[in-house]
């Protein structure tokens, strides 16, 4: 089965409950998953070969969170092209807000732009609509785990 590191970027802790949750129903389904609560760079390094699924908020301004925000300017700034990666991304937001789940799309649009292959969709969970993003994502990530190899 897969091994896949769980990187997370959060503020309030919604998005590291999806996280556990989400580590959770991969083991259950057989694959080897690890929770990076702040994420660093040698995370991402000692990641490379197999997925990674990003877990993060988004503030009111539609940036990523303090705890993710050094990882992604990493890899904008250093890594460049990644066409051997395959990831996943839950973004958390609030649609009251203009950059709504803003900084899970950057994170998306970056490992495009680097040639990444996504797995599965963009999960966008709307704080307004579903105060509790885990009855979201826990679907989302069962149906993602399937994709795994």
């Amino acid at each position: 089965m897969a091994k896949v590191g769980i990187f997370v970027g959060t503020m309030y802790g919604n998005s590291l409950l999806v996280a556990e949750e989400a580590q959770e129903i991969l083991q259950a389904q057989g694959h080897k998953a690890t929770v990076f609560e702040d994420p660093d760079v040698s995370d991402w390094e000692n990641n490379k070969g197999n997925y990674a699924l990003i877990i993060t908020s988004t503030t009111g301004q539609g940036d990523l969170p303090e705890s993710i925000a050094p990882l992604f300017h990493y890899l904008r700034d250093t890594v460049g092209y990644q066409p051997d990666l395959h990831y996943g991304v839950i973004a958390l937001g609030d649609s009251t807000y203009a950059h709504f789940c803003g900084g899970g799309k950057q994170f998306d649009a970056l490992l495009q732009e680097q040639g990444a292959q996504r797995i599965g969709e963009l999960l966008l969970i709307d704080a307004s609509e579903d105060p509790e993003p885990e009855t979201v994502s826990n679907p989302w990530v069962e149906h993602w785990a399937t994709l795994l190899k």
